[in-house]
């Protein structure tokens, strides 16, 4: 299947078996981090950057102090392809 191609409900599923921590959102998949403080949420946050900029395709990203909330979606699409799970795998192996 194409890499951005929408993913139908089953392939979904199948998907986030492959990603722990990651839940689906409705047309997103998210995973929260908490860090010791803000500078190790910060240096994650430039590592899910340059992942996010090699690839071309940047997630949401909610930073509050110490927590780190990742949403992925691919946005021109309107919903989930194997872009946003191959970027989830990256960042899971951070």
């Amino acid at each position: 299947m194409a890499r951005r191609a929408l993913l139908s409900d089953d392939e979904i599923a199948a998907c986030l078996r492959e990603v722990p921590g990651w839940s689906r959102a409705g047309k997103a998949i998210e995973r929260t981090w908490t860090f010791r403080d803000f500078s190790g949420a910060l240096a994650f946050i430039n590592k899910v950057g340059a992942l996010a900029e090699a690839m071309n395709h940047h997630p949401d990203i909610a930073n509050s102090w110490a927590t780190v909330r990742l949403t992925l979606t691919t946005h021109d699409k309107g919903g989930l392809t194997n872009l946003d799970f191959d970027l989830a795998k990256k960042i899971n192996s951070l």
